[in-house]
């Protein structure tokens, strides 16, 4: 577990999640806290890259779908 001071929290599940986290847990050794914890921040990295990667293509010229499909169509792949 990280120096955070941990916070108590309700979340619900569904019933074939929890059942998987309770044996995975089971399995790794690890608290199903732990295991929570990990996937949820691995998520939010995931998300702060998405948001970096949007971030460098601001610039990129916007095409709409109507200009892709005659750009199709002009190359001959329509």
């Amino acid at each position: 577990m990280s120096t955070t001071e941990a916070v108590r929290s309700t979340v619900y599940l569904e019933s074939d999640l929890h059942q998987a986290l309770r044996l995975k847990a089971a399995h790794s050794q690890r608290s199903m806290s732990d295991i929570v914890n990990e996937a949820l921040r691995q998520a939010l990295r995931e998300d702060q890259e998405d948001l970096a990667s949007v971030r460098g293509r601001a610039k990129e010229r916007a095409l709409s779908y109507e200009d892709f499909l005659a750009k199709l169509k002009a190359d001959g792949t329509l």
